[in-house]
């Protein structure tokens, strides 16, 4: 029977998501559970090309990208692919009405970062919105059940929080990025001397990301308000983090919240939205 199969291509991209990532994963869990599984399928889907760009280095990755972009239109078009996490993908692709391009755009991002080593600001815009805000507009599709008009209006906001992690991330993983892929994201900087009113600026716009993000959160509906702000509680603590290090120390260090300090935001996250102080 399909079913079981289908069974497996969703445990398939959970397992994906937990072994890949347990900050989302923790976002995930805190989400009401008929949510669950279309979200993994989303996440397993945009894991697959991020680590065909970021880690397939004895490969050739153009090939690999080109091969997995034929397939996720296929596994749309015929409803089925033998890739689990594919399949699972499409299933929430035709479930929720996800438009194609909103993956035609992440695809996209992902061919940039294997023709692209840095940015202009028109670029960087371009990047941001195709890898970042329009997974979160993926997302969203889900959280809103195919109501249009409530998408339609937690739209903007919604792909503000998707900007808001991606250059959380970009900040982040600034050592790795340069000396491993050779990459730098952010326009006009330069990584062997990052002044100080460059890295101001960047989490001035960071900061105004988050705030706008914030009051979407607010107007998500119930069952999915709680697992958002878990994710948005932990990104705002690690963007914290980040603010306090000079220039240079980004640059020695991957930085990293704790797992056992995930938890303690989590429990203070709850308490929050239990409370309705949010």
């Amino acid at each position: 029977m399909k079913q079981l199969f289908d069974d497996v291509s969703q445990k398939t991209s959970k397992l994906v998501t937990q072994t890949y990532s347990t900050s989302f994963s923790l976002g995930i869990y805190c989400l009401n559970a008929r949510f669950h599984t279309p979200i993994y399928a989303i996440y397993g889907f945009v894991r697959l090309a991020d680590e065909i760009v970021d880690s397939m280095h004895n490969y050739n990755k153009f090939q690999l990208l080109e091969e997995f972009e034929r397939e996720t239109y296929l596994s749309i078009d015929r409803k089925i692919s033998m890739n689990p996490v594919l399949n699972s993908f499409q299933e929430t692709v035709h479930k929720f009405n996800i438009p194609t391009a909103l993956i035609d755009s992440f695809l996209l991002s992902m061919k940039q970062d294997l023709t692209r080593t840095n940015h202009d600001v028109a670029s960087y815009d371009s990047y941001i919105y195709g890898s970042a805000e329009v997974v979160g507009l993926m997302c969203l599709k889900v959280f809103t059940q195919n109501d249009e008009a409530l998408y339609d209006k937690l739209r903007p906001r919604a792909r503000k929080l998707g900007a808001a992690f991606q250059k959380v991330n970009f900040l982040r993983d600034m050592k790795s990025d340069n000396d491993f892929l050779g990459r730098v994201y952010f326009p006009g900087i330069n990584l062997n001397n990052i002044s100080t009113a460059d890295k101001l600026s960047i989490e001035k716009d960071i900061q105004a990301d988050f705030e706008e993000a914030l009051q979407g959160i607010k107007g998500l509906p119930k069952g999915t308000r709680f697992g958002v702000y878990v994710a948005y509680i932990y990104y705002r603590n690690l963007f914290a983090r980040i603010k306090s290090l000079s220039g240079e120390r980004m640059l020695t260090e991957r930085i990293r919240i704790p797992n056992y300090k995930k938890i303690l935001l989590l429990l203070s996250s709850y308490f929050k939205y239990s409370l309705n102080l949010l």
